[in-house]
């Protein structure tokens, strides 16, 4: 897994980003990382990088980005971004096909 540095890089370049849409009030959070960008979710937690999978599932930690989001909340780190309902649709396409 990625070091503290690794964390502290995309919380100061304001990597971590929640995606907020108008007027549900639906969210989504992504860390921008080195090489791809990521689709968290802190609550449960989940993240679609391939550390979440291969070691924070089976060895019950959490990979970088889920420790990202949670100190860029700590220090009032992160990005919102603002987008309607309308959007939320090609969004989600967007971020499944980025995924892949």
């Amino acid at each position: 897994m990625k070091g503290r540095g690794d964390v502290d890089s995309v919380v100061s370049s304001m990597g971590v980003k929640l995606h907020y849409f108008e007027p549900s009030g639906r969210t989504i959070w992504t860390v921008v990382g080195k090489e791809n960008e990521h689709w968290l979710d802190p609550d449960l937690p989940f993240c679609s990088c391939a550390d979440y999978y291969y070691k924070a599932m089976t060895a019950g930690g959490e990979c970088y980005h889920l420790k990202a989001v949670r100190t860029a909340k700590e220090q009032g780190k992160v990005e919102t971004v603002k987008f309607s309902d309308s959007e939320f649709e090609i969004f989600i396409r967007a971020l499944v096909k980025d995924l892949m």
